[in-house]
């Protein structure tokens, strides 16, 4: 069964800190952007159904103003990525947007068109798909979601005149025009060669020789990480990497590998992102 749409996205709408409202206008939210997303296809591609990427936006709305239709929010945003061979799926980004600021009346339609970006709410969920996929073609291809990021990138150039919190070039060093300018960012192809390194080469290959794929690990973050850090030392991607990684990476090492080994990726990890420091302990257990 060839299916084109490439996303699997679960959307949470939680409302908890609104009183008062009808939940019907969340509940229409929730459900017209499932189907903007899910029924959507972003590119050319032909993803199988078992392909999609699966994926989830925890929106919590902090404000609303009704008459404006105007949801102040920020959002959880995460994507998973199947391994190779296993029932184990990785997680391919998590990070928070706190600026998921954007209008909806309820019953309205969401229309798209990538030449012509007017409405907030079709260019936030525009971004994340594009960024998701691209992110997903780059595991499995060096470089490989070339196009679709270098669309993500025109997006956002082309969203700098949306009167909204997010998008603006060199504001702050995490929103979203930060995320996709570092990540195309020639200084940081080595953190673009570590995804594919780290889930294609390493990640996949675990399930037939758990040893070689530790070993291709290891040798994408001590190029892909470290460079990285040492190209552009104020991208907070390694950081962002590091932080949804922690688990997964204090896993892979704790109880294998040489003393060696362990010790330069816990020096690496923690040059990076002190801040889960409790986490590279337990590489060198």
């Amino acid at each position: 069964m060839i299916s084109a749409q490439e996303l699997q996205a679960k959307i949470t709408i939680n409302h908890a800190q609104i009183s008062g409202t009808e939940k019907g206008v969340f509940d229409n939210l929730q459900q017209t952007l499932q189907q903007f997303v899910n029924n959507r296809q972003w590119t050319h591609l032909q993803f199988q159904k078992n392909e999609r990427i699966i994926c989830n936006f925890n929106i919590t709305v902090t404000k609303y103003d009704r008459d404006q239709n105007l949801f102040t929010c920020k959002a959880l945003i995460q994507a998973n990525r199947p391994v190779f061979n296993s029932a184990y799926t990785s997680t391919l980004y998590n990070n928070v947007d706190d600026n998921f600021t954007f209008r909806f009346a309820e019953y309205d339609q969401l229309e798209f068109n990538e030449q012509q970006i007017d409405n907030q709410l079709t260019a936030l969920f525009a971004y994340y798909a594009y960024l998701i996929i691209g992110i997903d073609l780059d595991s499995f291809a060096p470089k490989g979601g070339e196009d679709i990021l270098q669309r993500c990138m025109n997006l956002t150039n082309n969203a700098q005149n949306l009167d909204y919190p997010g998008w603006k070039a060199f504001s702050d060093d995490r929103n979203r025009y930060a995320i996709i300018s570092d990540y195309l960012d020639g200084a940081l192809e080595p953190f673009r060669q570590l995804q594919y390194d780290y889930y294609r080469k390493g990640l996949d290959e675990m399930a037939n020789n758990a040893e070689r794929g530790r070993t291709e690990i290891t040798a994408a973050l001590e190029t892909g990480l470290k460079k990285a850090k040492e190209n552009r030392p104020l991208s907070l991607l390694p950081q962002i990497w590091t932080d949804f990684k922690k688990d997964e990476l204090a896993n892979i090492y704790r109880g294998k590998g040489t003393q060696k080994e362990k010790e330069s990726i816990y020096e690496l990890l923690f040059s990076i992102n002190p801040s889960q420091n409790k986490y590279w302990d337990q590489i060198k257990e």
